[in-house]
């Protein structure tokens, strides 16, 4: 894999630049390979499926590029980049969703993103809010508790949270769970719409069918390894799942 050269923090990603860069990488815990080294790129504005059974190490991959967790071993590049100890300004261009809705229940829809958008400085975090909230058409909901809320409603609500700060690299981590599907479909078409405005995407998510007609990329794992890393219009979702489950 050819190394890029290093971008400063601050600056616009260059084309060529890949937005994430593993390289040999590996997680370790409790004495036991969760990950185990993985190589990869992710070029800017990608759309990828992150897949694998209960277990295979998507969740765990996905907190080590949001860097909540550092790697054990083996190098990882945002934006050109190597991690270091200070995380603060690559967080500040990360952006994550997940089933857990990360929102205070009992404050407003618009309570929750201005407490986000101050978290990150966001210049005004209130009139972003409120444009937020009418791009994921719940501006009609803003002062109403999450809590009113249903599931569906509320992930749009975390896409939100999640935009608040314009963030170039957007984590989903099984967004899809626990929604009807009217909710499912809307969300795709959230996430489809967040791609086409040039958004890098990484979804984890068990249903393979449905990822690999959403995304370009596909990394599948099984126990910790990348068993597969390829462009989505070549993939069969029944060979992915044989892949998967090891049959």
């Amino acid at each position: 894999m050819s190394r890029t050269a290093v971008q400063p923090i601050g600056s616009a990603v260059l084309e060529s630049t890949p937005v994430v860069q593993v390289l040999s990488l590996g997680k370790v815990i409790d004495d036991r390979p969760i990950l185990q080294d993985l190589s990869f790129e992710i070029a800017r504005g990608r759309y990828v499926a992150l897949l694998g059974a209960n277990g295979a190490g998507k969740s765990t991959l996905l907190k080590v590029l949001a860097t909540l967790i550092p790697p054990t071993h083996g190098q990882l590049l945002l934006f050109g980049r190597p991690l270091s100890r200070e995380t603060t300004a690559f967080r500040s261009r990360l952006g994550m969703i997940g089933h857990g809705a990360m929102l205070y229940r009992d404050l407003s829809a618009l309570e929750n993103l201005v407490f986000f958008g101050r978290l990150y400085r966001v210049a005004d975090p209130t009139a972003r809010a409120r444009e937020l909230l009418e791009y994921v058409d719940l501006a009609r909901r803003a002062d109403d508790p999450v809590k009113t809320f249903s599931r569906g409603m509320v992930q749009r609500v975390s896409i939100a949270r999640a935009l608040m700060h314009e963030p170039d690299l957007l984590l989903a981590d099984e967004p899809f769970a626990g929604l009807d599907a009217p909710s499912r479909r809307m969300l795709e078409q959230m996430l489809q719409r967040l791609h086409e405005e040039g958004k890098t995407i990484i979804l984890a998510n068990h249903d393979i069918e449905q990822s690999l007609a959403l995304a370009e990329q596909a990394l599948v794992l099984r126990a910790g390894r990348l068993i597969i890393n390829g462009m989505t219009a070549g993939l069969d979702p029944d060979a992915v799942l044989a892949e998967v489950s090891g049959s």
